[in-house]
């Protein structure tokens, strides 16, 4: 009795989404918001009429009630939940919203789903499948990540073509952009995080003319999950919670480093320019001298150089 009690007192992070039409966001959303509160769980939920998107912790308990209760809505019956480390305290509050679009690609019209997902997206590979297929295809794979650039710093697939962007807004101009033309008629396997990301981008390539566009169910995560380090993951994951980063294995890559001195390291600051913010690889020693916890942005050099006088 014991250990199931400490067990279920245990706390949790749960990730998820659903691709499905939602008729009515607002409702569904104060369904979500008093449900969470019930059950003491923080994170993030965001909510359009094309599904929900949410990241939330709590106790093993009340994460378990959470999946039983958000299933009972008929477009969320089958949605997979991916358990991971971690509780409400890695979240500040709980925020559930409704918007346009629950991954902000900036493309709501393009985004077509019915209630078996998103219409017209890439092919999806479970984790072997994925090695099954660079093991037949070997170098006319490519892996395409659908993070942040900055994400793919401290972790990323071997060989994996790294997008120039900033936030996921970017990538509808870097597509049509030109540069990755040559990828048009190639295998490609698009990867995120958890999988949502790539739900949406992976159909916005094949809106685009690339015409063998793949993406890993689970994403990086369940990837990750069943090979840890010794398949074609490189490094660190990085999450959106207050623990910044994950690794899969005690033996993952180091890719990180410092932007200032190229100290090993996997965690990112903000820049130290109030106008900037922007997160930055950056050691502890750089971190926390003002001279060094910059992004390299000359503006933000001076300011930093500034602030020690």
């Amino acid at each position: 009795m014991g250990n199931s009690y400490t067990d279920l007192h245990e706390s949790r992070i749960l990730l998820y989404y659903c691709f499905t039409p939602i008729a009515d966001p607002t409702a569904v959303m104060l369904w979500q918001r008093a449900l969470c509160e019930k059950l003491e769980l923080t994170g993030r939920i965001l909510i359009s009429e094309h599904g929900i998107n949410g990241t939330v912790g709590g106790t093993l308990a009340n994460c378990k009630a959470y999946t039983k209760a958000t299933r009972q809505y008929p477009g969320f019956k089958k949605m997979e939940f991916k358990w991971s480390h971690g509780g409400a305290e890695d979240f500040p509050r709980l925020s559930v919203k409704v918007r346009d679009e629950i991954v902000a690609f900036g493309a709501p019209g393009e985004l077509k789903v019915d209630e078996n997902g998103v219409i017209g997206g890439g092919i999806h590979l479970k984790p072997q499948q994925v090695n099954d297929l660079v093991a037949e295809r070997g170098d006319e794979v490519v892996f395409f990540d659908g993070r942040n650039a900055m994400e793919a710093e401290i972790g990323k697939f071997k060989n994996a073509v790294v997008p120039d962007v900033n936030t996921t807004h970017d990538f509808i101009r870097e597509l049509e952009s030109g540069k990755y033309d040559w990828m048009k008629d190639k295998p490609v396997v698009s990867y995120c995080t958890g999988g949502i990301r790539c739900e949406i981008l992976s159909s916005l390539m094949k809106n685009r003319g690339f015409e063998e566009v793949y993406q890993i169910d689970g994403g990086i995560v369940r990837y990750g999950e069943q090979f840890g380090d010794d398949g074609l993951w490189e490094g660190s994951l990085y999450v959106f919670d207050k623990r910044m980063h994950m690794e899969f294995s005690d033996h993952s890559k180091q890719l990180g480093h410092c932007h200032n001195c190229g100290a090993a390291t996997n965690l990112f600051h903000n820049c130290i320019n109030e106008a900037c913010r922007k997160q930055t690889l950056l050691c502890d020693e750089c971190a926390h001298n003002p001279a060094t916890a910059h992004c390299g942005n000359p503006e933000c050099i001076e300011i930093a150089a500034a602030s020690c006088h």
